[in-house]
């Protein structure tokens, strides 16, 4: 029984292209793409960098949904692309996407306003510039503790929000490209929203 190349404790299942040798599941599932670098064309990188994705994906959204000033203004970064998405019927999942990247790069640019070389500057866009001044204009009050007290976000926090939005989007765009997936869970989430803030 031949022993796992990486750890030469457990039976060894799976032939690594990079290691030239075989490694057990447990390793391969650690290492991959971290200190093993995996050839493209490896079948179990291929087979399982979707449960991957989900997995990040799962701890981002946790990381967000458990601080509420990040809850509030992933919602207020929301509110131009529900009301696109309610007044044209033909505004998409792609254009949201491209409005959010828009939206992440100029804020990210904000912080130098030096262009480098071969960097990509996109022309104005509408949807995109809504994004950004609804991230720019959002502010935190707490109601219970300080009423009136509002607090900013830190240019972090506004980044980490719109890449945690970007990847929930290009998922639903990687699943349906021409479609309005990401949009419409978007918009029956503010529903639902402000159907609990009527009843309270």
């Amino acid at each position: 029984m031949a022993k796992c190349v990486r750890c030469r404790q457990r039976k060894a299942k799976r032939p690594c292209p990079a290691l030239g040798g075989e490694l057990c599941p447990l390793c391969c599932g650690q290492h991959r793409n971290r200190d093993i670098r995996c050839p493209d064309d490896c079948p179990y990188l291929a087979q399982h960098s979707p449960y991957q994705e989900q997995r990040s994906q799962g701890k981002e959204e946790e990381d967000i949904f458990q601080d509420e000033r990040l809850v509030w203004l992933a919602y207020n970064i929301e509110l131009p692309l529900k009301a696109l998405a309610e007044r044209y019927a033909t505004f998409s999942d792609e254009e949201a996407v491209w409005a959010l990247e828009y939206a992440r790069d100029k804020l990210a640019r904000s912080r130098s306003l030096v262009i480098l070389p071969g960097e990509v500057v996109r022309p104005g866009s509408e949807a995109g510039e809504a994004v950004f001044e609804s991230t720019e204009k959002c502010r935190f009050e707490r109601r219970v503790i300080l009423p009136g007290y509002q607090t900013g976000y830190a240019q972090e926090e506004k980044l980490k929000v719109l890449d945690r939005m970007l990847l929930a989007a290009r998922s639903f765009l990687k699943a349906s490209p021409d479609g309005r997936a990401f949009l419409d869970q978007l918009l029956a989430r503010h529903r639902r929203a402000g159907e609990m803030s009527t009843r309270r």
